[in-house]
C-alpha cells in the first residue's frame, strides 16, 4: 500500500542549489494520491472538536476545502491582501526578504468558534502564525493546525509552539 510520501515528487536544487523541493502537484495529479492525502489529514483530526476549517491561500484551499467537505464543516478563506470583497481584518508578517499581508473577512469566524487551520506545508511558520492571530482577533480559538508536509530544518513548529500542530509527512531538511 502506498503512503503519501510515495506521491510527493522531490526536485533537487530548486529554487536554488542545495534545496530539495517537495512538490505537491504530483499528489494532485493522481486521484489515489489526492484521496490518500485528504484521508490522512482527516485522520489527524479524529477526536478534534471544531466548528470551522480555514485554509491559507492558495494550497491551503486545495487541501482545506475537501477536508471541510469530508467533515461537514464550513470553509473559511485566508487570503492575500486585497482579494476579499467584504470588510476584512489583516495581519502583516515577515518573510525571508520583506513582508506579506493576509486577510480574513470580519464575519468569517464568530467568537467562541473552534477553528482548524490547514495548509500544504509548514516551513518557517510565519504565514500560519499570522493566520492564527487573525482567528484569535475575531474571537475564535485555534483547535488544531494541520499540514500535509513539514520541513523540520526550517523550525516552523517552534513559531507555532503554543498550538496543536500535526503534519502527515515530515522531512528533516529544508
Amino acid at each position: 500500500m502506498k503512503k503519501v510520501e510515495d506521491y510527493i515528487r522531490t526536485i533537487p536544487d530548486f529554487p536554488e542549489p542545495g534545496i530539495m523541493f517537495r512538490d505537491v502537484t504530483s499528489i494532485l495529479q493522481d486521484a489515489d494520491g489526492f484521496k490518500l492525502a485528504i484521508d490522512e489529514m482527516k485522520k489527524l483530526l479524529e477526536g478534534v472538536d471544531c466548528d470551522v476549517i480555514a485554509g491559507a491561500e492558495s494550497r491551503g484551499f486545495i487541501f482545506g476545502a475537501p477536508l471541510a467537505y469530508a467533515l461537514g464543516k464550513p470553509f473559511v478563506l485566508i487570503r492575500k491582501k486585497g482579494k476579499l470583497p467584504c470588510e476584512t481584518i489583516e495581519k502583516t508578517y515577515d518573510l525571508e526578504y520583506g513582508t506579506a499581508t493576509i486577510e480574513m473577512h470580519k464575519d468569517a469566524v464568530k467568537p467562541g468558534q473552534k477553528v482548524v487551520i490547514v495548509d500544504d506545508l509548514i516551513a518557517t511558520g510565519g504565514t500560519i502564525e499570522a493566520a492564527c492571530e487573525l482567528v484569535e482577533q475575531l474571537g475564535g480559538e485555534v483547535a488544531k493546525i494541520v499540514f500535509l508536509m513539514e520541513l523540520k530544518g526550517l523550525n516552523g513548529r517552534e513559531k507555532l509552539a503554543k498550538y496543536d500542530v500535526a503534519s502527515v509527512v515530515s522531512y528533516d531538511g529544508k
